[in-house]
């Protein structure tokens, strides 16, 4: 026997018997992403002038900050949200949007708390009766009826609890308004704030037709829907995490106070126009009640608009709600 031959077979032994593992097929080279770019124009509103056009760039004017800057796909269309993404708006690659300046901004909180500060200090001006408001006989001095005081306690009441919502209690989604609605806003209320405590204030007032009674109950109301107008702002508050901008149905919670949400959409505004019904019975006022029916007329345009949003916004909206007034309106 060959030994040559015998050592050429036992080489390798078992392992040339084994067949050989296969190799693993290699991944495919994944698809790059595929990138689309914009070709952006943004055309003064008015004058239709070509302002900036973005090719692949990010532009940035510090003139216009983000705040001032509105945006449309139309002249005469809405404003585009902040949120929206370009590749989600109905445009090609090469988009076209109108620009016009907002003007100078302020937070909305700023607003809010300008509205009323003023009335507050400029109803104890009058309440307290300083100089060349009244005759100078009556400086400083104060009023023989109890309505009197009672109205100033509600009155400062109101505005102190609207400052510290403010501050504590409101998320607001929309950040700044127009530097300009500032001297519109504050011009109203602190011009019936002073309309209103000109005449409760005044030496020659005299107090509801009804007495004690009609007081009481006017109190009473006052009372009832500031506390409901306090609930509906916590309900709404604790709708949405701070800084959230994903919008819910508000729901009754446990407390009774927000069981007008089964049949009302913005019941803060019923509640706020009940306080001012409860002050205009208790004080029997003519400037307190022309504020009342203005304030109403008011919100009830802003909680049609909001009851609006929902139906549109939400499938599942309850359909036996009203804006502002169960049943009504």
């Amino acid at each position: 026997m060959d030994v040559l031959a015998l050592e050429a077979k036992n080489v390798g032994g078992p392992d040339q018997e084994k067949k050989s593992a296969p190799r693993p097929k290699p991944k495919p080279p994944k698809k790059a992403k595929r990138i689309v770019y914009f070709e952006v124009e943004i055309v003064d509103l008015k004058t239709k002038e070509k302002l900036l056009l973005l090719d692949k760039v990010r532009a940035m004017n510090p003139k216009w900050y983000p705040a001032r800057q509105s945006l449309r796909l139309d002249p005469k269309a809405k404003c585009l949200r902040d949120e929206e993404i370009l590749q989600t708006l109905p445009v090609g690659t090469t988009a076209s949007f109108y620009f016009s300046d907002l003007g100078p901004q302020l937070t909305w909180g700023t607003v809010f708390l300008s509205e009323c500060v003023g009335p507050l200090i400029i109803y104890l001006m009058f309440y307290f009766r300083l100089p060349f408001i009244y005759s100078p006989k009556y400086d400083f001095t104060s009023s023989k009826n109890w309505v009197v005081h009672l109205a100033c306690m509600c009155h400062s009441f109101h505005y102190i609890k609207r400052i510290l919502e403010t501050l504590f209690v409101h998320r607001i989604s929309h950040g700044t308004m127009p530097l300009r609605n500032i001297f519109k806003n504050c011009g109203y209320y602190w011009c019936t704030a002073a309309w209103m405590a000109y005449y409760i204030n005044h030496p020659l007032y005299t107090p509801p037709c009804y007495g004690q009674q009609q007081v009481n109950m006017g109190l009473c109301i006052f009372l009832f829907c500031q506390v409901g107008n306090f609930s509906i702002h916590i309900a709404l508050r604790n709708l949405k995490s701070s800084g959230s901008k994903t919008k819910k149905i508000p729901y009754p919670t446990k407390n009774p106070f927000t069981w007008i949400f089964w049949l009302v959409s913005c019941p803060n505004y019923t509640y706020e126009v009940g306080s001012w019904m409860g002050f205009t019975v208790m004080t029997q006022c003519v400037p307190v009640a022309f504020f009342t029916v203005v304030a109403f007329v008011q919100m009830a345009v802003w909680a049609r608009g909001k009851h609006r949003s929902y139906l549109k916004e939400f499938r599942d909206y309850p359909t036996l709600r009203c804006s502002i007034l169960p049943f009504i309106l």
